[in-house]
């Protein structure tokens, strides 16, 4: 399953709380979007059919939550990054990383950590 970034803010804020209903989840938008809610409701749609969220009617309102978890999604997205960009070689990832963003020590240490845990 594929989320785009714009219905990566909508599952942002129903994986730190939920459920919610539009109205409630447009108001925890950043401001800085300056979406509609008809935006907001078009991109809870879209979410609905892929089948990330769903639904529980309460009276008049629909209050939506997640059906796949952010790990799922990073798992789904780092996978398709690999692939498309980095020959599905994590090590050619780590090297471009490596010649075009400065690490910091503690960074290395992280990585060289987990490294380390990955050997038998």
């Amino acid at each position: 399953m594929t989320i785009s970034d714009s219905e990566l803010y909508i599952m942002d804020i129903l994986w730190s709380q939920s459920p919610l209903n539009a109205n409630q989840i447009v108001e925890r938008l950043p401001t800085a979007l300056d979406w509609t809610d008809k935006t907001a409701k078009t991109l809870i749609n879209r979410l609905l059919k892929k089948g990330a969220l769903d639904f529980q009617k309460e009276g008049r309102h629909y209050l939506y939550f997640p059906t796949i978890t952010r790990q799922e999604i990073q798992s789904t997205t780092s996978k398709q990054i690999l692939s498309r960009l980095f020959n599905g070689k994590l090590s050619t990832l780590v090297s471009h990383f490596a010649d075009h963003e400065k690490l910091s020590d503690k960074e290395i240490a992280e990585l060289e950590k987990i490294i380390k845990d990955m050997k038998p």
